[in-house]
């Protein structure tokens, strides 16, 4: 498609430990158009983390290494790339926000000095011009008075600010694509809508595509254009956000939109919880990954290890229970998603 901006192909990136390698990311494929928003979900060890640091290459710098695979970005192969040659794309065509906006940022440094460092790294202006600049980024982000707050040091700001100060730093720039991880955790309710419409309205102004990292499916319904959900390094589902909402077809997608609380009849009701845990990647279970945890599981299930097919139009589900004709009721085949 004409309009794709990245495009991962057959994606393996692992460690190597004493017990071998351990594969993070096992032959995945994604891709987003420009301007576009693309949320990978999944639990915590699904792989999530590690794939857009194999998109940034800052997987090397944790031990990673990608042993498979293409990144291609405006159809260069970030994957094939020096560490010289992304010091160049890191910030200005890609950039990143961290997790945790405090560690991303540097408690010796003035916010403004930390913004402005991109700028005169990148476009090689000088410090006033940097520092304006900085000052303006603050104020499209929506940090009041951003002439003071620049002259100020991160631990004297709330982590509402800091999460923008964050954005401000990786937007600075104006890249191409904006890759998020998990940007509104630790946030409380209202802090993360702000950051989310803040997140939506610079998307527009900008024109930039998005990578969003998240375990929350109510952020991914918000924020979304496509869903893909990741489960032990492989992806289980990929769809528009109204296939994996409507028309839930893998058991683990089912399962995550089932823990979700409802707003109705849920008081003094037991939650829904998927049982067992996410498995190791050292100790991966034979066939389908999910098959200790689904309640569906058949025999081929746990001998057979099923890639990811086109269930319905541009519709992607790696689950054996649909076979090679794929089912009448994706939902009603595998199990009722609870409607609140």
């Amino acid at each position: 498609m004409a309009g794709k901006l990245l495009e991962i192909q057959n994606l393996t990136t692992g460690f190597v430990t004493e017990k071998g390698i351990a594969k993070a990311t096992d032959r995945i494929s994604l891709s987003v158009e420009k301007g576009k928003t693309l949320c990978i979900v999944g639990e915590s060890g699904s792989g999530k983390s590690v794939a857009s640091l194999s998109i940034m290459r800052l997987v090397d710098y944790a031990g990673g290494t990608i042993f498979e695979g293409s990144i291609r970005f405006n159809g260069d192969d970030l994957a094939a790339k020096s560490q010289k040659d992304m010091i160049q794309i890191r910030g200005e065509r890609i950039a990143m926000i961290f997790q945790d906006p405090m560690s991303a940022l540097n408690p010796v440094f003035t916010i403004g000095d930390q913004i402005a460092e991109s700028l005169q790294l990148h476009q090689r202006i000088s410090r006033p011009e940097a520092w304006r600049q900085a000052v303006d980024m603050l104020h499209m982000v929506g940090i009041p008075d951003p002439e003071l707050r620049a002259k100020q040091y991160p631990h004297e700001m709330s982590g509402g600010m800091r999460q923008r100060v964050v954005i401000a730093m990786a937007l600075v720039c104006k890249p191409a694509l904006l890759i998020a991880d998990e940007p509104t955790t630790a946030l409380d309710v209202t802090v993360q809508a702000q950051i989310l419409e803040l997140l939506r309205r610079l998307q527009d102004e900008l024109g930039m595509a998005i990578v969003l990292i998240t375990h929350d499916m109510g952020v991914a319904a918000e924020m979304a254009d496509r869903i893909a959900v990741m489960y032990a390094g492989k992806i289980v589902e990929e769809g528009t956000v109204l296939d994996i909402f409507d028309h839930p077809s893998h058991p683990y997608t089912i399962g995550l939109l089932n823990s979700i609380p409802g707003l109705e009849g849920t008081r003094g009701e037991e939650l829904y919880t998927i049982p067992g845990t996410i498995p190791s990647i050292n100790n991966l279970p034979a066939g389908c990954r999910f098959n200790p945890r689904c309640v569906k599981a058949e025999d081929k299930c746990r001998q057979q290890e099923p890639g990811l097919n086109e269930y319905r139009s541009d519709h992607y589900v790696a689950c054996l229970l649909y076979g090679s004709e794929g089912a009448t009721n994706p939902v009603d085949s595998v199990t009722e998603v609870h409607r609140s």
